[in-house]
């Protein structure tokens, strides 16, 4: 193979330049690489060489891809970057004697507009009047409401890291509730006997009473959360949410594609990057498939006495497309049901205004939850603290579904 720096111009660039460039959009659309990963990759595509566009994206993919959630921003940018004008067949034709028949277009996919703005962030282009947006104590937003009710998979890297940032602003659900537990005061509520005869062992003195109220605790809440290929690019923000959550009250999170992953240790990491990170690794098979009804069974069967208790709430966070087994998914979510006292279905899909309870999956949970809701922007997620604080849910009845699409 020649050497890459004597290569002629392809696309505007030498093929390391190229890589380079490829390489400051994938850091731009939010994969962390250094100089030291670019170095990797040039070496890999020189001494592996390649004949054919999946020979070259693996290539790249094994240096640059480390973690499973980035996988789907390295397709988007490999997309992208190497179709525009026909980049990658030149550099083919050029190194092979054949270049292969080039494929038919895809459709856009969840985060291709992240990328894209990564992609071309470099190019001179007008300035824009950004609009401005104001925020209160209740999570309002001014006039426009972009950011607020723009869906998550299309919004650009600048959007999603402001996003975090209202995440992490908002007000989170208070829901203190009375527990069966008492605690010590000063107001002359209820007496503690077994506090006034320790006192009335004591020398000298008239006995003084003590007094105790009950305390209040806001509910815990359990997060059973779908990291499927079709569910990622929501989950992830979906667990920044989760994560400011955790630091008003008890939240334990499971994640589930192909198996269930515990990682409520891992999402107690003060920031919430890290938690997300360790997330990852744990979660062996995020962005693969699902299997519903397994997960929530093994739930039931390992977990649901452990977290269930005090009155727990459940979030189920998935877009019920469970292709084998709704039966038996159905008797899963009965028996979630039966063991806590709320179970809060909240479905990406619910932002399509055709939406209808036609798939198996979705009609086997519809019956055995107390809330159906849509999540995938803002102001779902503002929508859902509303729903958490035990206020009215605004939503339609779970059941109103299944009678519209019979």
């Amino acid at each position: 193979m020649t050497d890459l720096s004597d290569s002629p111009p392809i696309g505007g660039g030498a093929l390391a330049e190229n890589i380079v460039h490829f390489a400051r959009a994938l850091r731009e659309a939010g994969v962390p690489l250094g100089p030291g990963a670019v170095l990797d990759a040039l070496a890999a595509v020189e001494a592996a060489g390649f004949s054919n566009r999946r020979d070259f994206y693996a290539t790249l993919h094994a240096i640059f891809v480390k973690k499973h959630e980035h996988s789907l921003l390295f397709d988007q940018a490999f997309e992208i970057f190497w179709k525009r004008r026909g980049l990658l067949e030149k550099l083919i034709a050029m190194m092979s004697p054949q270049a292969p028949a080039s494929k038919p277009p895809k459709p856009a996919q969840a985060g291709a507009s992240r990328v894209a703005d990564a992609l071309f962030k470099s190019r001179p282009e007008e300035p824009k009047p950004v609009p401005a947006i104001d925020l209160d104590a209740r999570f309002t937003v001014s006039d426009q409401e972009i950011l607020r009710a723009k869906d998550f998979a299309q919004m650009t890297a600048a959007e999603i890291e402001a996003a975090r940032k209202l995440i992490k602003a908002m007000v989170m659900p208070d829901d203190r509730r009375r527990i069966r537990r008492f605690a010590p005061t000063a107001q002359r509520l209820r007496i503690d006997p077994r506090r006034s005869f320790r006192r009335s062992l004591l020398p000298g003195g008239a006995i003084g009473l003590a007094y105790r109220a009950p305390l209040e605790r806001a509910p815990p809440i359990v997060a059973l959360c779908d990291i499927s290929g079709s569910m990622s690019e929501y989950t992830r923000l979906f667990l920044h949410f989760l994560h400011a959550l955790g630091e008003t009250r008890r939240v334990s999170t499971f994640l589930f594609g192909t198996r269930l992953t515990n990682v409520t240790r891992a999402m107690r990491a003060r920031d919430p990057d890290e938690a997300l990170a360790q997330c990852s690794k744990l979660a062996i098979d995020w962005s693969g498939g699902t299997r519903i009804g397994d997960a929530v069974s093994r739930f039931n069967r390992d977990w649901a006495r452990r977290v269930l208790g005090q009155g727990a709430i459940v979030i189920l966070f998935t877009d019920g497309l469970e292709r084998d087994g709704a039966a038996d998914l159905g008797r899963a979510v009965e028996r979630l049901r039966m063991a806590s006292r709320r179970v809060i279905w909240v479905n990406p899909l619910l932002r399509f205004d055709g939406f209808a309870a036609r798939a198996q999956g979705v009609r086997a949970i519809l019956p055995h939850v107390d809330a159906f809701r849509p999540i995938h922007n803002l102001a779902s997620i503002a929508d859902l603290c509303a729903t958490l604080s035990g206020g009215r849910d605004r939503g339609k009845d779970p059941r109103a579904w299944l009678e519209a699409s019979a």
